[in-house]
């Protein structure tokens, strides 16, 4: 039966030829393994840890350690593994903090290559399914400790990682772009300055209806984002004008001497008019987002968060699409270019298409926007009245100890999937102060950590030895699998109810799934209904119009 399960879970991926588990050799002293388990019901779908530790003592005797990736919890502890393994966590499906970087990348050079070490050593990188935390931390070591170019790490990490046609190793964009950060750190001595940053301005460009817009970092040494900010209606401008549809708006700029940061006359590709689908749908607001209160984050890395509501009734809302993206201050600052002297600030802009999708897929449901743009600066008043100065952050040299950070608790990882509830698309219940949160209701406390659990992409993952030979299963294989039918519950009309008022804490948020198995009736309320919930109608115009701005336009001093 345990056979059964990790097959169904596995999916195409195929099982080394003598131990029956998924992992692979990057190269000769990398191993990239899914992440193992002890604890039942996971090791019946998982590879168990017994059967792990039984291999490496096995192929590698005593010259082997694992570099663990998982803010979710390892589910081994350390005792089972010999205590031979370095805890550097990190929440699923996104970017390291760089501040980690430096000393993920020192103790595995250390290991591997310093002083009285065996030839023979290998590590040992997992994170859940050993995909994209782990090809982050595997593609990062070949770059900045074996001079690999980033084409040719991302592209050995793939064909040792993936079977052909499955798509790439590591497919975030978000990862992507902190592995293009890796090699200009290494490029430019390894220098890297943490510094609080403050979030000026959001930009949006083709805003739709009930888009929450919000403000994340990381916090807890990186095992924990906090959602800093949420912005309400109070807090956008409306950049509208004359004309059928938006064309273009201006990208912003920064002045370090005014308070309001201008429209300048550069321009950005016309807004499109077609939903991620393809169908039509109208192009959106032109909005610029100003905190009432300064947004400053206590590290360079910044996420921007997004997540679309559309009105349900009977106290449902109905989530179409959720997004988000991160970038570091220090590196779109040219910082490493610059000796470590980052900009002091500057913009960072991308398109819908670019941004990360639903639990590390592309997927992202329908279009919440066409473009955004965050202005950033270096924070001018500190964070709780204590003066900080940019920390200085280098790489450990040869023989020096290398910090790790905390793990977390390795029996919480019985428990991720429960995470990953509210991180989807489908129905929530609404949240009591929707009202105020740019057209759409909250999905997180302003406090919350938002562990985004659930699976790593884990199809096409395939199994290779330590000089690449590809491992090819018998004909047929994954024919005639079992498939698992999961019941949604009955969400027939007569049973639902207003969720009951519950006594919460101040700013919390209850949150409800109930899949989308039967929402028919919902939608067709949806439809029916001739009012929108306080606040999510269209941004200064009746629900269905599309307002359109003047290119170039300034805004005016009583406008902002």
């Amino acid at each position: 039966m345990a056979s059964i399960l990790r097959q169904i879970v596995a999916g195409p991926r195929q099982k080394h030829p003598e131990a029956g588990l998924d992992l692979c050799y990057v190269t000769d002293n990398i191993i990239a393994t899914s992440g193992p388990s002890s604890t039942f019901p996971q090791r019946a779908y998982r590879n168990p840890t017994d059967a792990l530790v039984k291999f490496l003592d096995y192929k590698h005797d005593t010259n082997w350690a694992i570099w663990e990736f998982r803010a979710e919890g390892t589910g081994y502890p350390d005792s089972e593994v010999y205590g031979r393994i370095r805890h550097y966590p990190w929440p699923d499906h996104h970017p390291p903090p760089f501040a980690l970087v430096p000393n993920i990348m020192a103790s595995m050079r250390e290991w591997l290559k310093g002083q009285d070490t065996n030839p023979g050593r290998v590590v040992v990188v997992h994170c859940k399914a050993g995909k994209g935390r782990s090809g982050t931390a595997a593609c990062s070591y070949l770059i900045s400790e074996e001079g690999w170019t980033v084409e040719d790490a991302l592209f050995r990490f793939t064909t040792r990682r993936m079977r052909s046609g499955f798509g790439a190793g590591v497919s975030i964009p978000s990862q992507l772009r902190w592995i293009r950060y890796v090699d200009r750190w290494t490029k430019h001595q390894k220098i890297y300055f943490e510094r609080q940053i403050e979030v000026a301005e959001v930009h949006v460009w083709g805003l739709r209806d009930g888009v929450k817009v919000a403000v994340e970092g990381y916090i807890d040494e990186g095992r924990t984002i906090k959602s800093f900010h949420i912005f309400n209606r109070y807090e956008r401008v409306i950049v509208d004008g004359k004309g059928e549809t938006p064309t273009s708006l201006t990208s912003p700029t920064i002045s370090a001497s005014s308070p309001s940061l201008p429209i300048t006359d550069s321009t950005v590709p016309a807004v499109s008019q077609r939903s991620a689908s393809g169908s039509l749908e109208a192009g959106g607001n032109a909005v610029i987002f100003r905190p009432a209160q300064p947004i400053i984050l206590p590290t360079n890395d910044i996420s921007i968060d997004l997540e679309r509501r559309n009105k349900a009734t009977y106290g449902w809302t109905m989530v179409t699409s959720a997004a988000h993206v991160w970038f570091n201050a220090f590196f779109e600052g040219h910082g490493p270019e610059n000796h470590g002297v980052a900009a002091t600030d500057g913009v960072f802009e991308i398109d819908w298409d670019a941004m990360d999708g639903i639990k590390g897929s592309a997927r992202k449901g329908t279009r919440a926007l066409d473009r955004l743009a965050v202005v950033w600066r270096t924070a001018d008043r500190p964070r709780d009245g204590k003066p900080e100065l940019p920390q200085i952050i280098t790489e450990p040299k040869e023989g020096e100890p290398v910090p790790q950070t905390k793990a977390a608790d390795w029996k919480s990882a019985q428990h991720s999937n429960l995470t990953a509830m509210g991180q989807d698309l489908g129905l929530r219940t609404a949240s009591p102060v929707s009202a105020n949160v740019s057209k759409a209701s909250s999905l997180r406390s302003s406090g919350s950590s938002p562990q985004h659990g659930g699976e790593d992409h884990l199809v096409g993952v395939k199994t290779r030895g330590p000089s690449g030979e590809d491992y090819v299963s018998h004909e047929g294989h994954g024919e005639g699998r079992p498939t698992v039918t999961i019941s949604e519950p009955d969400l027939g009309m007569p049973k639902l109810k207003s969720p009951e008022p519950m006594a919460q804490a101040e700013g919390s948020t209850k949150i409800t799934d109930v899949g989308l198995g039967n929402v028919a009736s919902v939608v067709g309320e949806m439809q029916k209904s001739p009012t929108e919930e306080a606040g999510h109608g269209k941004l200064g115009q009746d629900k269905g119009t599309s307002r359109a701005h003047v290119p170039g336009r300034i805004l005016k001093k009583d406008e902002r």
